[in-house]
């Protein structure tokens, strides 16, 4: 069973357009890539007054995490722990800085589903263990203007 939809046609151009919304709820986090977690640590403690509240490594995403909260959204630095890292070849090709914007969601399986019949390319077809315990899963950057876009739900 579909959602009502409908599809425009201008010349090349194909909008699909779904009447069903996904359930998004907030901004979960932003995820930035840095060189060191102990350096970029500083300038959100010592300049903006935040509290790291959690430092973890995910080892099958080759990086490690630290966490601050400001309002409802976290802000998520993430450190490559090895040189094959996805984030490692991020910041080797963009340098340091915005590698992600996360979305909560209560479905992250149904969100990817919707996302690709859409005709969004997906990195996840399903979701996977992210850090602090979140079911997580990616949109491929090019089909998203170039921001990578992750949907994230707690277990």
């Amino acid at each position: 069973m579909g959602f009502p939809a409908f599809i425009i046609v201008y010349g090349d151009t194909i909008i699909y357009k779904n009447f069903h919304k996904m359930n998004l709820s907030h901004i979960e986090h932003i995820g930035i890539a840095v060189k060191s977690i102990a350096e970029a640590k500083k300038y959100f403690e010592d300049v903006l007054g935040l509290e790291c509240y959690a430092i973890e490594e995910v080892k099958d995403q080759k990086v490690k995490t630290a966490f601050f909260k400001i309002g409802q959204t976290k802000i998520e630095l993430l450190e490559p722990i090895s040189e094959d890292s996805p984030v490692a070849k991020f910041i080797a090709k963009r340098g340091e800085g915005i590698h992600h914007i996360a979305f909560a969601t209560d479905d992250v399986n149904q969100a990817l589903k919707e996302a690709e019949e859409k005709g969004v390319k997906l990195i996840d077809k399903q979701k996977r263990k992210g850090a602090e315990g979140l079911n997580i899963g990616f949109l491929h950057p090019k089909f998203t203007f170039g921001v990578l876009t992750e949907f994230c739900e707690k277990p």
